[in-house]
């Protein structure tokens, strides 16, 4: 398989796992969080601040590059790896979840869904083997299968049906992927909370022998103790020897919280889009850096960061740029928030391997103002 799975170590007193992961452009160790490039670009973050901070591999959104500007001119340009010069490891998911979630007119039947362009209200169609086809057309190392993202809650009889389509649309994928030697596919385990489905699912998938396997359908608004029941009844049914990945998930209680049920990667959009807003994660919680209190504030952003932003930069001339509205403010927090959670998931890494997972886990929430019942963002 062109992507390749070692497990280093498991946790002794919890679920979490220490790995090595290698794609056709880079192994790295895992747990690992992937900054999202949505439109082959991490908001605001150059390749080499990416570098700086240690990213080894990030995410593309297949929807949004299928828009704009096309796969076919990516493909033109050498594959995405090219056409944004980023020469490391790179994800993208199957479009499926922005179907879901961008399109408030859909049809979705067995061929694929009918939908409208989130922007100019035009017709697309969207089906496993168009969403292959442009996967392979951007080059990614890792694809993902087009699956469908029921909402939540959903009903036991919708969320059965829907599963069984998203087992039937994962053969098509693996049937219709033409780059088997250059590019890896997962499958994505769906099932909403319902857990006999998410078994199910599991099972069928691990069947069908994809390169790894992603747990889809959860951070769409249930409570957290069922993220987390779901997870720690789902990863046992998926093959120690491949990797693990949780979608769409990147606050700090999250990730821990799914690393001590066996996950090993992580996606999200929540360190630019939250930076953009004014909202940095910082080792002692949240900072909303326009409020009043910071108009004075002359230290570093978060004292234990070691990040462009907290090395040369206060939180007062920080608070005046976004005051300001200017644009170097949103790069900052971004830098910071995206450095941050590269930062926790090394620590994650190191925790692992000194067999004291749960106590970094019990001080990053201590320090971060959390405790079991709450959602950190």
């Amino acid at each position: 398989m062109v992507i390749k799975y070692e497990l280093i170590k498991e946790d002794k007193k919890s679920m979490a796992r220490l790995g090595k992961l290698t794609t056709p452009h880079g192994t790295f160790e895992t747990p690992v969080f992937m900054a999202v490039g949505t439109q082959a670009t991490v908001k605001t973050l150059t390749k080499e601040e990416l570098e700086a901070m240690g990213s080894q591999i990030i995410l593309g959104n297949t929807y949004h590059l299928w828009c704009q500007p096309g796969s076919e001119l990516i493909k033109e340009a050498g594959g995405l790896h090219k056409f944004m010069n980023w020469d490391r490891s790179i994800l993208t998911d199957s479009g499926g979840f922005q179907v879901f979630s961008l399109a408030k007119l859909r049809d979705i039947k067995e061929e694929g869904v009918t939908f409208k362009h989130h922007k100019n209200g035009s017709s697309l169609f969207l089906s496993p083997e168009i969403s292959m086809k442009i996967q392979n057309d951007l080059g990614s190392d890792i694809m993902m299968a087009f699956d469908e993202c029921p909402p939540y809650p959903a009903t036991y009889d919708y969320m059965k049906n829907s599963v069984e389509r998203t087992i039937r649309w994962a053969k098509r994928c693996l049937d219709s992927h033409q780059n088997k030697t250059t590019q890896g596919l997962f499958g994505i385990v769906q099932g909403g909370e319902y857990l006999d489905l998410r078994e199910k699912c599991a099972k069928e998938l691990v069947a069908m022998d994809f390169d790894g396997y992603s747990i889809g359908g959860l951070s769409v608004g249930e409570p957290k103790e069922i993220q987390n029941k779901v997870l720690a009844f789902t990863t046992p049914f998926l093959p120690k020897d491949k990797p693990r990945y949780l979608m769409g998930v990147g606050s700090p209680g999250a990730i821990l919280d799914a690393v001590e049920r066996g996950v090993d990667m992580f996606d999200c959009v929540l360190p630019t889009r939250i930076a953009r807003h004014g909202t940095a994660m910082t080792t002692y919680g949240r900072v909303i850096i326009k409020n009043k209190e910071y108009e004075h504030d002359f230290t570093p952003l978060d004292s234990k960061c070691d990040c462009y932003c907290c090395r040369n930069y206060t939180k007062a001339y920080l608070r005046h740029l976004f005051k300001a509205n200017e644009m170097l403010g949103y790069r900052l927090l971004s830098i910071h928030n995206v450095n941050y959670l590269l930062r926790l998931t090394e620590g994650i890494r190191k925790a692992i391997k000194e067999d004291r997972f749960l106590e970094f886990k019990e001080e990053v929430y201590r320090e971060y103002g959390l405790n079991d019942s709450d959602k950190d963002f």
